[in-house]
């Protein structure tokens, strides 16, 4: 079983943590100009990934 043989020091633990971070979400341009979220309906046309909603 793996145990550590040390202690891992504060400065060392925060320094792996750096990389838990949120990312913000990017809007996507559509092909009339409008912005909206990915994956969500574009709310002028009623399209979702260039195809009109049936």
């Amino acid at each position: 079983m793996a145990v550590p043989k040390r202690r891992v020091s504060k400065t060392r633990a925060a320094k792996r943590r750096t990389h838990y971070k949120l990312t913000l979400p990017k809007p996507v341009k559509d092909s009339d100009g409008t912005w909206r979220m990915p994956h969500h309906m574009n709310p002028t046309t009623g399209e979702y990934n260039n195809t009109p909603r049936a």
